[in-house]
């Protein structure tokens, strides 16, 4: 038997391009003779569908959707995902589910038992999960299907009490097949990996897994669908970040040839940037846009978000304004337009030095006889704010925010100023990344200026201000945040790491004391495995370390 990974990018709730794209795929592998073609966890609906899942007509554009996919499946079997009406009264309305069609019509219901609701996942607040577990059986095999989280309650702390292989195991089964919808993070693959593998080699059955690409506003799939030999050994490997199909020959799989598909090893910073480009472009193809805007100042972060929009947009749509004010030095202005310069990408220069002034003659009466401090520091921020939406509004260009993680975290940002923009590209990559990822956009030429890379960071908001004013170096602070974000360890556990004490303490209550701010800011590519946003749910008025 010959079955088909179907790796694809999908539209949440754009039934007639989700469907289109499937059923295109399976006239394809008809003609080139496959049986069975897998598509991935709710490729009807696109994943996640969030609340669209509380709309009647939602779920019945689904069902009409697997009806229309059910036609084109005649001389041809496939899975696809969707949700589905929970026939039982009792308990959530909805089910995660896998359609098997052949000939025409549904033919078996597979339903997910394990949902989760931890980080960016609630999946348990639409659906009910499965109590009843059956393999499939297609032309002489028996198939345990099981829908992406089903194979993850594995290891010494179990999360669910059900184990779906366990009790699909009681039939027999040939093989397993695996539909889901795994968001990336820059650590994930390899887990995912020993999990899977881990899970051929207690079964002892090889595995089909397939997974979605494409990113969905702040989560990002990076595809990477896998073929295992009952041993948990990798036979084939997926490409990331690109939509693909691939045939595989079941008896060849259960004999454990490998097919010299099993990609090499990419480094972090490398499936950082494609993951970044990946976002921004899906975010712009599936919201109707084209053009990007954000403003250059000359700095490390709108240098990279510079380059990452010109690759993912091309550079003709993407456009940097530059706002030096009073305190912006001459290299910067020049590093910002060289950067434009070897990216190809148009720039435009827009001071706000008289826009400033204006704001503080204005204030000058309600702000005598005290002295400057933050409140003109983020004047100049937020003239530059205005500026670059009104240069949006004006010419239909959407604002990208160039903030990073180490910024988002200790509040080093200005509400309403440097913090606006639809989407954010480097939210989630703590500054040091910011620089590593620089190096590899430098890779083969000189794209951002190495000045850019090489200087001090800085605001530019005050004579001679540098970041280290009022930070620790990035290279502690990030060590610190990640140990505290990433990892939630407590204060005492991380000064047990050899930070200083009253160091710690400092930044741990500069992160929980912005959480006001991050609560207003775009939402951010998600590249770890806690991002601000969706995933990490503090309260704003909590006391914990405050």
């Amino acid at each position: 038997m010959k079955i088909a990974l179907a790796q694809l990018n999908y539209h949440i709730g754009n039934f007639e391009a989700n469907t289109r794209k499937i059923i295109e795929t399976l006239k394809t592998q008809e003609q080139q003779g496959t049986d069975l073609v897998v598509f991935s966890e709710l490729c009807i609906s696109g994943y996640p569908p969030r609340d669209f899942l509380e709309y009647a007509e939602f779920i019945d554009l689904c069902e009409k959707s697997a009806q229309d996919v059910a036609l084109a499946c005649v001389n041809i079997a496939c899975i696809i995902g969707l949700p589905i009406q929970n026939p039982v009264v009792e308990g959530k309305d909805l089910c995660n589910a896998a359609y098997f069609i052949a000939e025409g019509k549904v033919q078996q219901v597979i339903k997910k038992a394990l949902l989760p609701t931890y980080d960016v996942f609630d999946e348990y607040r639409y659906f009910e999960p499965a109590h009843e577990f059956k393999c499939v059986n297609y032309k002489g095999h028996k198939i345990a299907l099981t829908i992406c989280e089903d194979l993850w309650n594995f290891g010494d702390n179990p999360l669910y009490k059900t184990c779906p292989m366990d009790e699909l195991i009681k039939e027999s089964p040939d093989f397993m097949i695996n539909i889901a919808a795994s968001p990336f993070s820059y650590k994930h693959d390899e887990e995912r990996i020993f999990i899977l593998s881990q899970n051929c080699r207690k079964y002892n059955l090889p595995l089909f897994y397939v997974n979605h690409i494409g990113a969905q506003t702040e989560l990002i799939f990076d595809g990477g669908s896998l073929v295992f030999d009952k041993a948990g050994d990798i036979v084939a490997e997926l490409d990331y970040f690109k939509e693909e199909v691939c045939v595989f020959d079941v008896e060849q799989v259960q004999s454990s040839i490998v097919l010299n598909r099993k990609l090499e090893k990419r480094s972090n910073t490398e499936q950082v940037y494609q993951a970044l480009v990946l976002g921004i472009r899906d975010y712009f193809k599936k919201s109707g846009f084209e053009k990007a805007t954000l403003g250059l100042s000359g700095g490390i972060d709108s240098a990279v978000v510079c380059a990452l929009a010109c690759k993912a947009l091309g550079a003709q749509n993407v456009m940097g304004i530059l706002m030096p004010s009073k305190y912006s030095s001459d290299h910067s202005v020049k590093d910002a337009e060289d950067l434009a310069k070897n990216l190809g990408c148009k720039s435009t220069f827009v001071p706000i030095e008289t826009v400033t002034n204006a704001f503080e003659e204005t204030l000058a009466g309600e702000f005598k006889g005290l002295e400057a401090n933050l409140a003109e520091e983020n004047i100049q921020a937020r003239s530059r704010g205005v500026i670059m939406m009104a240069m949006s509004n004006k010419f239909g260009y959407i604002l990208l925010n160039t903030s990073n993680k180490s910024e988002g975290a200790v509040g080093y940002g200005t509400l309403y100023g440097d913090m606006c923009g639809a989407i954010s590209v480097i939210g989630d990559c703590y500054k040091t990344q910011v620089y590593q990822l620089a190096e590899y956009i430098n890779r083969e030429r000189e794209i951002i200026p190495i000045n850019t890379i090489t200087k001090a960071p800085s605001a530019e908001l005050r004579p001679d201000q540098k970041d280290s004013d009022s930070l620790p170096d990035y290279d502690v602070l990030d060590k610190i945040l990640y140990e505290y974000i990433e990892m939630r360890k407590s204060s005492k556990q991380i000064v047990s790491d050899g930070f200083d004490e009253a160091l710690v303490n400092r930044i741990l209550k500069m992160v929980n004391s912005a959480e006001f701010k991050r609560y207003q800011t775009p939402p951010i590519l998600r590249i770890s495995s806690k991002a601000f946003g969706m995933g990490r749910r503090m309260p704003i008025v909590g006391k914990y370390l405050s």
